[in-house]
């Protein structure tokens, strides 16, 4: 049963510590959310992208599934960002595997708006586009 009295969003995001709370604030501030669940790997727009870590996207799947049902989240945020370990290419290339992240987590259903964001190199957050 979801937590209905709770205003919870989503993201998978970068594990890179640099970007966690200016995430977290951009969201709050936003969405009004009270909670963000935070699905973290490294690089992860590269690993949905790419579809070759099977059971990394089973894991991240999961999750979300956690997050939209139990929490009942209506909301995802997907980011990329600025000098990533995980996925260490160009901004556009790094938009283009978020956008192909998008496409292959809107097939699964689970969340009625998903958005991508984009933190630079001052560690602000904003749409990728």
């Amino acid at each position: 049963m979801p937590h209905s009295n709770q205003n919870f969003i989503t993201t998978i995001n970068c594990m890179d510590g640099r970007v966690q709370l200016p995430v977290i604030n951009y969201l709050r501030k936003k969405y009004q959310a009270e909670y963000v669940d935070m699905i973290t790997e490294a690089g992860p727009v590269k690993i949905l992208a790419d579809g070759i870590e099977k059971d990394i996207i089973r894991d991240i799947k999961k999750r979300l599934i956690i997050s939209s049902r139990r929490h009942g989240s209506k909301r995802l945020a997907i980011v990329a960002h600025y000098d990533c370990a995980g996925n260490p290419v160009s901004k556009e290339q790094q938009v283009v595997d978020l956008n192909n992240s998008i496409q292959l987590i809107k097939k699964w259903k689970l969340f009625p708006e998903i958005i991508g964001l984009w933190v630079d190199q001052n560690w602000k957050v904003g749409p990728s586009n």
